[in-house]
């Protein structure tokens, strides 16, 4: 049985049940049961197991080199479902102490299959939105890498801290506005696009924009900024009409001469 197939109350139990169990086999060093929550079918099953992980993390300072190890040790299974709970769960604790759970991005980074991948990125995002500083530095390095499918993945990765925090991210944007590839530039104006439409956002990013000197790439940022704020309309700071009306009155454009 699926576990939104489960009672409300059945639901809470199942949780619980997860949790203790979790709980008991990182103090046996036991992990049978633990390693079927992290390869379940169920995306909610591995959901409630990663949540389990960060909390008990926290709990007990004996615990925390423990959890480490496990994560550690199932980083390393074949199955993709175990690895992408090892992000989440490594996700989890990174909100709060990222240096300990570095590793695991840097690896995971590089994961031969998407999902895990996508659990990066997930995962930098909730890390990034209540721990930026660390964050934002590790994303940092990887930025100008070979592969345009890292940069893509940074870049996608830090938007959700921008939407509150344009200008926290708004740098490490710019670094990427020459960026050749179409994947990383469709990217980067989307990300644009989705930090500029939340009231007060609008003004920062328009006044970093006006220093960008790839003009052509922010042209593009500026049609998603207005396209934005009609598919938003119902939760952007203003009228598609108002954030022309800004644009058209606030960026500086300026003609290379």
């Amino acid at each position: 049985m699926a576990f939104y197939d489960l009672s409300k109350p059945e639901r809470i139990n199942a949780v619980a049940n997860i949790c203790s169990t979790i709980l008991s086999e990182l103090e046996s060093g036991e992990y049978k049961s633990t390693f079927l929550y992290f390869s379940d079918d169920d995306t909610y099953i591995r959901k409630s197991a990663y949540l389990s992980v960060g909390r008990l993390y926290f709990t007990q300072a004996l615990l925390q080199q423990k959890v480490i190890n496990l994560l550690d040790a199932f980083l390393l299974h074949d199955d993709f479902k175990v690895r992408q709970t090892v992000i989440n769960a490594a996700g989890e604790i990174g909100k709060s102490e990222f240096e300990t759970v570095q590793h695991f991005f840097d690896k995971g980074l590089f994961d031969p299959h998407h999902s895990p991948r996508n659990a990066v990125i997930g995962s930098v995002k909730k890390m990034g939105e209540v721990n930026p500083k660390p964050v934002l530095s590790w994303a940092k390095k990887y930025l100008h890498h070979e592969n345009k499918e890292i940069r893509r993945e940074i870049c996608h990765g830090i938007e959700l801290r921008g939407r509150k925090f344009p200008q926290d991210i708004l740098p490490l944007l710019k670094e990427l506005q020459y960026d050749t590839t179409s994947l990383v530039r469709h990217t980067l104006v989307h990300v644009i696009g989705q930090i500029a439409y939340k009231d007060g956002c609008l003004s920062i990013v328009i006044e970093d924009l006006n220093h960008w000197d790839n003009q052509e790439l922010v042209a593009a940022a500026l049609e998603e900024i207005i396209d934005v704020h009609y598919r938003y309309r119902n939760f952007s700071a203003l009228t598609q009409d108002e954030a022309r009306q800004y644009i058209s009155q606030n960026y500086r454009f300026k003609k290379k001469s």
